[in-house]
């Protein structure tokens, strides 16, 4: 009887043990959280790409208005 116990309280053990490894491969393999972090790093570069050539862009005109300014 005693072996009976012991036997029914490690099958329950091990089906908890199964059902916690279960949600750690769960958790492991779900790839949304990966997935917004790469679109927020794609989106970041392009802001710096924008950011850079707005500034650039904006110097050079700054600098044909000046002329023109000068022009005149």
């Amino acid at each position: 009887m005693g072996r009976l116990l012991f036997s029914a309280r490690r099958h329950t053990w091990c089906q908890k043990e199964i059902g916690m490894l279960k949600q750690l491969t769960r958790i492991l393999r779900d790839e949304n959280g990966a997935t917004a972090i790469e679109y927020g790093l794609i989106a970041a570069l392009i802001a710096v790409a924008i950011i850079t050539a707005v500034g650039t862009v904006g110097s050079h005109l700054s600098s044909t208005f000046n002329s023109v300014a000068s022009s005149l």
